[in-house]
């Protein structure tokens, strides 16, 4: 029987716990949901953390570090060890995993469209999970996504995704910064957007560049095609089955 497809998007400060280094703790916490979640699904991992991971492991001094040719170098130093932090820990769970870069062009390309989704079935059909990250060494402004939410949200419409799960350092979506108002509520379901930028106005883009903004645009991909995003906080333990399950808080755009 064909399983559904999910794809979860897991970011930096998720992989970090919000420090500076990946934690191999939550790679566990992962990988023991995931033994759980392949019975019924066909699984997707869209993960950041490259950058991190090279920074986690060389000091460089001098340069301008905040120079593109500079975070590309850093993300190409950094890819190989954070797939290898990957398949470390999911070997320990009997997890086979493949990497997958992409750029936009390949996405908006019909035939490396095609490629992409044959190659993703086949890895499903002998159970492997694909990880997939921006190819961000051939990736710049003209063919870069901007962000992993975006990569996501896109990858979850080309394979039809019946589930994304954005992993978040919050339980979702609120009508106001939680950082910094202690009022704000949680918003548990969406299904107007012009009702969330009203709700929320401004307090979107202070949650950071890559954060609760580039969630509303993944989002907005997702409404369009039809696929329900969900904004988890990927901190908590078990927040994958937990979601599902419904027996944690989180944000729900349908």
């Amino acid at each position: 029987m064909t399983k559904k497809i999910l794809v979860l998007k897991i970011g930096t400060s998720t992989l970090t716990g919000g420090g500076h280094y990946i934690r191999r703790g939550k790679l566990e916490d992962m990988a023991q949901q995931l033994i759980v979640l392949q019975k019924e699904y066909d699984i997707l991992i869209v993960s950041s953390g490259a950058v991190a991971a090279a920074k986690q492991t060389i000091k460089w001094a001098g340069g301008n570090t905040n120079s593109m040719p500079h975070k590309q170098a850093l993300a190409a130093i950094g890819q190989p060890f954070l797939m290898n932090r990957y398949q470390d820990v999911f070997n320990d769970f009997n997890l086979n995993i493949a990497q997958c870069l992409l750029t936009y062009y390949d996405v908006d390309n019909n035939t490396a469209r095609q490629n992409i989704l044959n190659t993703l079935h086949v890895l499903w059909q002998h159970n492997y999970i694909p990880i997939i990250n921006e190819n961000d060494t051939v990736a710049t402004d003209e063919i870069k996504f901007g962000d992993n939410d975006k990569l996501a949200a896109t990858v979850a419409v080309l394979v039809q995704a019946h589930l994304i799960i954005l992993a978040s350092d919050i339980d979702g979506l609120f009508d106001a910064d939680p950082k910094v108002n202690k009022n704000a509520t949680l918003i548990t379901h969406v299904n107007n957007m012009d009702t969330i930028h009203i709700n929320v106005g401004h307090t979107l883009s202070s949650q950071g560049t890559g954060g609760m903004q580039s969630k509303i645009i993944a989002a907005t991909i997702c409404m369009a095609n039809n696929i329900p995003l969900w904004i988890v906080n990927g901190q908590k333990d078990n927040f994958i089955l937990h979601a599902i399950n419904g027996t944690m808080p989180c944000t729900k755009f349908y």
